[in-house]
């Protein structure tokens, strides 16, 4: 099993700090918002609705405690270090347990590390939280490129490749020389490319979004296929209009995103709404105190067009299926933008070690459902343990 003496000399700790000023300055940018009109229709086919926009911005000025973020994040070990000349900022939590394996979860966007503060615990003190010892997990969870506190890049070549072998180098200079890898979103595409490059001491990868798409249409489809693809084309044509701006033209919409906190929270809030399992109702599966946490690691960083721009970079090229010999787990959850069937897996990963079906659950499957998720990677990745 791996062991963990860290090479600590290039590894700094971290604390979290949101200054008084920042607070006094997002109170009187939101004191003066200027909200557009009643969308025309009466569903989310326009993009978030102002009623839940206007809700959310009360409570965000009102209610919210603009500390909280930095609270959460400071209860976990945090660092900083340099990779590749970027500085990555990481949480590292170590589990008690001696035969832990070794775990690096990425999240993508318009997520960040505050995805899986609440799976954390469970994770790495399994006994805790209706889990065997046998199940626990040492915790690595570092912010992509350009997002949170991890450095923003200063000229391109930042893609899924090199943040594989970036996430391969910080795991060699933890001390740990055998772990695997979880993700979903970008996640599952830096998870997908550290197995693609079989990063040094990746054992396997557990996807809760694996990255697999129909073959050439050639034969027909069965119920399963068709119903996936139906999924994709709707993504396609109704949904990934965001997508596009931020693969093309991430700098002009990220002023907006930069000058206005409501302009970031109502961009980052409608996925909360089309991408949960929630049916359009966030607030039942993620309270507005973790929508505005994660809001905030936006907000306060700085971070709307810098994180946009990994879709410049990746999404058109690396984000795309890819043959994998190495051990890879998969979950499926049911909200999720389109559900891969099995079979599509099969044409792809020579040793699928598990596929699971979620019970509840969408596209950010660890801040939604924790405790499913954390069932469904412990599920996942036993067979890695031997």
């Amino acid at each position: 099993m791996a062991h963990a003496t860290s090479s600590v000399a290039s590894i700094t700790p971290f604390r979290a700090n949101i200054l008084p000023n920042a607070v006094a300055d997002l109170h009187q940018r939101l004191n003066r918002t200027r909200l557009a009109e009643k969308e025309t229709v009466n569903d989310w086919s326009q993009g978030a609705p102002l009623s839940n926009i206007h809700a959310l911005v009360d409570y965000w000025s009102k209610g919210y405690d603009m500390q909280r973020l930095a609270k959460r994040l400071n209860q976990y070990s945090q660092f900083h270090t340099a990779i590749d000349g970027l500085g990555i900022h990481f949480i590292h939590v170590k589990s008690t347990h001696a035969d832990a394996m070794p775990l690096i979860l990425s999240h993508g966007w318009p997520g960040s590390v505050v995805e899986f503060l609440d799976v954390i615990g469970p994770l790495t003190a399994p006994t805790a939280h209706g889990g065997s010892a046998d199940d626990a997990f040492h915790v690595v969870i570092p912010s992509l490129p350009g997002f949170g506190y991890s450095e923003k890049p200063k000229g391109k070549g930042w893609g899924l490749p090199r943040i594989a072998r970036a996430w391969g180098m910080l795991m060699k200079r933890l001390g740990y020389d055998w772990y695997a890898a979880q993700g979903g979103d970008w996640g599952a595409g830096v998870a997908t490319w550290m197995a693609k490059e079989h990063v040094p001491g990746l054992a396997g990868v557990h996807l809760n979004l694996p990255i697999l798409f129909p073959p050439p249409l050639q034969g027909d489809l069965n119920d399963e296929e068709k119903g996936s693809l139906a999924q994709l084309i709707a993504y396609s044509v109704d949904k990934a209009g965001y997508a596009k701006l931020h693969s093309t033209r991430p700098q002009t919409f990220g002023y907006a995103l930069a000058d206005s906190p409501v302009g970031q929270a109502s961009w980052i809030y409608e996925k909360f709404g089309e991408w949960s399992d929630s049916n359009h109702r966030p607030e039942k599966v993620l309270s507005m105190d973790r929508m505005l946490d994660n809001i905030m690691m936006y907000w306060m960083t700085d971070t709307g067009a810098s994180s946009a721009r990994l879709y410049s970079e990746s999404f058109l090229t690396d984000f795309s299926p890819q043959k994998l010999d190495l051990p890879v787990a998969v979950s499926v959850f049911p909200g999720e933008l389109f559900r891969a069937p099995r079979i599509w897996g099969d044409r792809m990963y020579s040793n699928i070690i598990c596929w699971g079906e979620a019970s509840r659950g969408g596209h950010f499957a660890a801040f939604e459902q924790p405790e499913i998720f954390t069932e469904e990677v412990r599920k996942g990745l036993r067979p890695l343990r031997g």
